[in-house]
Order: C-alpha cells, then structure tokens, then sequence
C-alpha cells in the first residue's frame, strides 16, 4: 500500500553563529498520481502456446502431473477466455498476434497491418516508448508470425527477411532469441547452420535484405548461436539465433519427429529475463512456444504434449521471477485451437479410421493407472475459444470472456499507457 508522505520537511541547520531552522518543500507525488504509479505494471511476461487450446492443455496436465495435479500455466489466480476470430472465423497466428499486440482484427496473414494494410502501433513499441525493454523468444523462427506481429509491420507474414530489419532498424527489439537464421543472410551464405541439413533439406539461407547478422553486430548486440554462447553473453542487445528454421522437425507421429532444441525455451526465457530486467523501467517479453502448434497440424499429439511440458517449464522461471518482483504480470494464452483436439477414454465406442479420425495414443495418466487417447478432427485451426490464466500485478483484468482485441487494451490498462 501506498503510504503518504509529508509535503513539509523541517531540517536544522547549524553554522557558527546560530542554529536557523529552515523549512522547504519536498516535490511528492499527489495522492491520485502515487496511486496511479503503484497500480501500474512495471514488466510483462506474455506467453502463447501456439495452437494450444483448452483440451491440449489438458491433455499436457494429464500427461505431466495427472487428474489431481495443476501446471505451472494453470496453477494462476485468474481464468479468462478468449474469442479467436480474425476478419473471419477462423484466425491464423499472424491475425491473431496482431490483435493481441495492437488491439485490431485484420485479415489473415497480416503483421502490424490493419484490414486496411495500414500500420497499426503495438503494445511492445509502446513499451519501448514509455523507456521500457523489449524481447521475443520462440521456438520458431524469431521472424515468424507470433513474434512478428509485436514488432514489425508487413502486409504478408511470409517476408520473414523484412520482419527482421525492422526489428533492428524500427522496434529496435532488444532481446531475440529463436529460430530462423536463414532469413537473416542472404542465399549462399549459410551463416552457422548449413544449407540444407539431412533433417530436411529445404532449408537454407533466403534472405532478402542482406546480410542483417553483420548488421545487428554493428547496431550493438551480440550474436550467439548456442546455449553456452548465449549463457556468457553480456549486455542489454542479444540476438540469438538456433536453428535454420524453426528449432524443431515436425512430422506425423512416429515419422521421425524430433523435438530438441538446442537451446531449451526455459533457458532462453531466463536469458531473456534476466537481460531485460537490468533495465530499471521495466520490460516486455513475449515468448512463444510453437511446438505446440506445429505438432497439432501434424497430428501428433506425443510432441504436442511434449512441446506443451516445455512450455510449463518456461512459465516457471517467469512465476519465479514474478514471485520475487511484484510489479510483474504473467499471463499465458494460444492464439488460437490448433487439430480439433480432444480427449478421449482408450476404449471409448468412436468413428475411428484410417486417416484423421483414428485415435492417437494412448497416453498415461500421471500418477495413475489409467490412459486417455486424443482424437483430431482436423489437421488445420479451429475457431473455438482459448484460455488465458494470469499472475502478479494487475492479472485482475484479464478475467471474463472477452475478444482478442481486448489483450491489447488490457495490456496497455495494465502499463499506464494510453494509445496514440
């Protein structure tokens, strides 16, 4: 609680020939200034679980901590629920980020572009500034959708080279760490991961603006391309780089899927907190895990789960973090439901098939005897509603059900700013 201070301080001053008292006034702030400041959140630590509806969620708890257990995502005071839809029903990744960074509905496919393909300002740009850092982590490319969306503006989410630029050049992003080296050098210049790697060999260097490694260099970060790397790294701009593409292969179930970063999305998230924390103004950090998408699209619900578990570990160091500095909101939500996923009894009587409809699993329950299989209905996105749990300064706010949109405003509620 805010406690008033006095306007006058009375001070003695002594000299040799008397003791004057001497009364002066102290600037203060106001009662309804001192409330304002103290209700305001000072860091952000939003997460998305890409893809990640409220069956995938339950499906990583029963996975991971059973029927009576609780993750880290949902062990969180406050439950809203979100509506998903873009300028139609069914959003994409680049709509819906978009709606959450800058409060707009826009077509599929847009980054920082309104329905009219006009620039529209985000919540990170207006954290950066109000004086305040800025990151984004993922297990994607760091100039994907998601990621994009809170610090770039192109009409198309697939110029992944532009996104990259502005970053450096516009939103001046101060953390990036993920995915996607192969659109920061131009084609025949492999950088650190090779042309076309056996995992798949469709990746390789495409970008379009030149080299932006040596770039960023040169504007002040440092570039590191490993855990040990990262870990060493000083100062306040770091950009870290994976992976060619996203950090992970995605693929149907048993079809040599692979999900192992070389650099975890716990790690780069306490990275990445504890290099924007130094700034005594605040931060904003969006960290994404994509697996939990990616894999969806597959149908693969043993990666999606295992993508999901990474995720929980991530918003742990957050929690840890929040738990010891206050002024910090967290909050965890998809940008959309990824597969019509949905769980199921092993022997439950069902339609199964071949193809989409045959179950996938089965999977055991933590602490239990029991299993549960998960059914798909469709390997693309669906439009029902997603969770989203908060924690720490201001997570009021973010309960209710409620547009997508409203992220922004909520955000921006939470900070203090006011939209221009």
């Amino acid at each position: 609680m805010f406690q008033k201070k006095p306007g006058l301080k009375t001070a003695l001053v002594g000299t040799a020939a008397a003791a004057l008292v001497v009364t002066s006034l102290v600037t203060t702030p106001t009662a309804d200034e001192a409330d304002a400041a103290s209700s305001q959140t000072k860091n952000v630590i939003l997460f998305v679980g890409d893809g990640m509806g409220a069956a995938a969620r339950d499906a990583i708890r029963l996975a991971t901590v059973g029927e009576k257990g609780n993750l880290e995502m949902d062990s969180m005071p406050f439950v809203g629920m979100i509506h998903t839809s873009s300028t139609v029903p069914v959003t994409d990744s680049a709509a819906s980020a978009t709606a959450y960074a800058s409060g707009v509905k826009t077509y599929n496919g847009a980054i920082g572009m309104d329905a009219n393909k006009k620039p529209v300002k985000t919540i990170m740009e207006y954290a950066k500034g109000a004086g305040k850092s800025t990151g984004v982590v993922t297990t994607s490319q760091v100039t994907d959708a998601t990621g994009a969306a809170f610090g770039a503006h192109v009409e198309d989410r697939s110029k992944q080279s532009d996104i990259a630029l502005q970053y450096l050049t516009q939103s001046k992003v101060d953390v990036l760490l993920g995915g996607g080296e192969d659109f920061w050098y131009p084609a025949g210049n492999p950088g650190k991961f090779q042309d076309e790697p056996a995992e798949d060999p469709s990746e390789k260097s495409k970008g379009t603006q030149g080299n932006l490694i040596d770039k960023a260099k040169k504007l002040g970060y440092t570039y590191v391309t490993n855990k040990t790397d990262m870990q060493k790294a000083k100062g306040g701009k770091l950009l870290g780089l994976f992976a060619n593409e996203e950090m992970f292969q995605q693929r149907e179930e048993g079809k040599g899927d692979i999900y192992n970063p070389v650099v975890s999305l716990p790690d780069m998230t306490k990275k990445a907190i504890d290099t924007l924390s130094a700034n005594k103004k605040g931060f904003f950090l969006m960290v994404e895990e994509e697996g939990t998408d990616e894999f969806a699209h597959a149908n693969n619900a043993k990666m999606t789960i295992k993508a999901g578990q990474q995720l929980d570990s991530a918003v742990q160091v957050a929690k840890d973090f929040a738990k010891k500095n206050k002024d910090t909101l967290v909050l965890v939500l998809a940008d959309h439901e990824t597969g019509g996923f949905s769980i199921e009894e092993v022997d439950a009587n069902d339609e199964s098939g071949d193809a989409i409809s045959k179950e996938d699993g089965p999977f055991q329950i933590a602490n239990s005897d029991h299993n549960f299989v998960v059914d798909w209905t469709t390997s693309g996105h669906t439009a029902v509603d997603v969770p989203v749990t908060a924690m720490g300064k201001n997570a009021e706010l973010f309960s209710g059900i409620y547009e997508n949109t409203e992220i922004f405003n909520k955000l921006m509620q939470s900070l203090g700013l006011k939209k221009k």
